[in-house]
């Protein structure tokens, strides 16, 4: 069996606290993590440059932090929540309400989830998050509509709320509610059963 894990310190808790505070401050107020530097943020955090590197390697390490801090309490809404994106509803309310929630949380993170999306191995599509999210969708529309072409619609879906979308339909002016209403009206048609 394996050893409990250890509990973490709590001076490093609140550091970490700190750091996480401060990219984040930081991060909105210039709109783009790249022109933040690591010097920057750990002096914000009131720690030492060492202590952030070790913590979260470098800035995308932060950036990864942050949005796993966004996204915890999506996670357990989808897994435990009330319906309708908790179970319990019907499987289109809960796709419905996935993918607006996933849209907000897109809209209200543009900055970190287009970092995110954007770093990595290579592919926005090669992550954790991304992996969840499209098991959960593709679960709910063959429960809605059958097994044929769910997952590869499950994708189409999620493309229509990644970071770089919606990054370029707001920076060209489109209000937040159009996208929005797009989102539901493409979903609404995927949900039809062929």
């Amino acid at each position: 069996m394996p050893p409990p894990p250890r509990k973490e310190r709590a001076d490093a808790q609140r550091n970490r606290e700190a750091v996480l505070a401060a990219a984040e401050e930081l991060f909105g107020a210039h709109g783009d993590p790249e022109r933040v530097s690591m010097d920057d943020i750990a002096v914000a955090a009131g720690v030492g440059k060492g202590t952030l590197f070790r913590r979260f390697g470098d800035r995308l390490g932060l950036v990864k932090a942050l949005v796993e801090r966004r996204t915890e309490q999506l996670r357990a809404d989808v897994v435990a929540g009330p319906p309708p994106l908790g179970p319990g509803a019907p499987a289109d309310a809960r796709a419905l309400a996935l993918l607006d929630a996933l849209l907000t949380l897109k809209l209200d993170t543009r900055p970190l989830m287009l970092a995110l999306e954007s770093a990595g191995r290579g592919s926005p599509y090669d992550n954790d998050t991304y992996e969840l999210w499209h098991a959960e969708l593709t679960a709910l529309l063959t429960e809605a509509r059958g097994e044929r072409d769910a997952a590869f619609l499950a994708h189409a879906l999620l493309a229509a709320v990644r970071s770089d979308l919606i990054e370029h339909l707001t920076t060209h002016g489109t209000p937040a509610d159009h996208i929005r209403a797009g989102v539901t009206a493409l979903t609404r048609a995927t949900l039809r059963r062929p």
